[in-house]
């Protein structure tokens, strides 16, 4: 941790934490962030789904909801970085306060609900991004919307000339019934308008797609039905919970979506039960707990390709990717693993 980070960071942590939320993306909009550059190694450098990575720690979704820090991002260290989400129009999302912190379990409570400056806002930032980093785009419904299947498209076909992947997210908690659309025909019919809007754009871009961590086993099933019938390129394991098992904190009881260290078993059985129902066939993102790189290595031993961060940085600040993505690299020299590639899904049994 930087020096600033150890006198920054209970600092923020006093204050409102969307507030200091802003604070932080106002910090990497000034330059006045961790930056190490690039973070890389021949074992750390991969492929994911036709994307060139330095390194496969990557930023999820929602800590850059409007596309506005990209370029602290950049510097950042990780190898790749998603925004948004994204909705068709504007919309304020649900009423403050909607972010807890939950220090006692290192985890966090959100119900945002989609908050963002809409496609148009966001697009036009994207169109602008740094050309040297991966960057992909969230895709949401607004939530009044009268066919929400369709606002994924439009999000992808008016933003997907400016990045360079997109995923679908049905699997946010904080939207009423937007869950729903995980259902088997409903997803196949979502998923099938991504694709044949994404099929229009003047270039491929890989579509992902986020799941949620609380399915049960016939709903992962039917999801990797699906997911690999459809023509997508990647899951996504997986999005915050509303599981409360084992909290301590006082805020626990607030509705949304947990994140965290408490969700990093759960929603690593969930990747690893992904991995095992599609045999290898679609490459999978690990997302849920991550907070170090021995974390980042068993995601990658369950079955993924690549892991994202979020709410770790809330508590061990943006120089957390960098320790991350070395000492990822140094758990594959350990093991003896030339590259990352090559220890993806070797300790998935430990996990179903």
């Amino acid at each position: 941790m930087t020096l600033a980070e150890q006198i920054g960071l209970p600092l923020l942590r006093r204050i409102d934490p969307e507030t200091a939320h802003g604070l932080a993306l106002s910090a990497l909009r000034l330059g006045l962030a961790a930056a190490p550059g690039t973070v890389t190694s021949d074992r750390l450098r991969c492929d994911l789904a036709g994307l060139k990575l330095p390194n496969p720690v990557g930023l999820a979704a929602g800590f850059d909801k409007n596309a506005t820090a990209l370029r602290g991002l950049a510097r950042a260290g990780f190898g790749f970085v998603e925004v948004g989400a994204a909705t068709p129009r504007p919309q304020p999302g649900n009423p403050r306060p909607r972010l807890f912190r939950l220090a006692e379990d290192r985890a966090a409570i959100n119900r945002f609900g989609f908050n963002n400056e809409g496609m148009e806002a966001i697009g036009a930032r994207l169109a602008q991004r740094p050309r040297d980093m991966v960057t992909g785009l969230n895709l949401g419904a607004n939530k009044d919307s009268d066919d929400r299947a369709a606002d994924f498209a439009r999000v992808l076909a008016h933003c997907g000339a400016n990045v360079d992947f997109a995923t679908v997210n049905v699997s946010s908690p904080n939207t009423e019934k937007l869950r729903d659309l995980q259902g088997k025909a409903a997803l196949s019919a979502l998923l099938a308008g991504v694709v044949e809007t994404r099929d229009r754009l003047s270039r491929r871009i890989p579509v992902f797609l986020k799941i949620a961590p609380d399915l049960s086993e016939a709903e992962l099933a039917d999801v990797s039905e699906v997911a690999m019938s459809s023509g997508i390129d990647a899951l996504i394991c997986t999005n915050t919970t509303l599981d409360r098992t084992g909290l301590r904190s006082p805020q626990a009881g607030e509705t949304g979506g947990l994140s965290g260290a408490p969700l990093f078993d759960k929603s690593t059985r969930v990747l690893a039960r992904i991995s095992a129902l599609t045999e290898g066939r679609l490459p999978l993102i690990g997302v849920g707990g991550i907070s170090s790189g021995e974390q980042a290595y068993q995601k990658i031993r369950a079955g993924a390709s690549a892991v994202q961060l979020y709410t770790a940085l809330v508590y061990g600040g943006l120089s957390l990717v960098e320790r991350i993505a070395r000492d990822l690299d140094a758990c594959l020299a350990r093991d003896g693993f030339a590259n990352v590639a090559d220890a993806v899904g070797t300790g998935r049994k430990d996990w179903t």
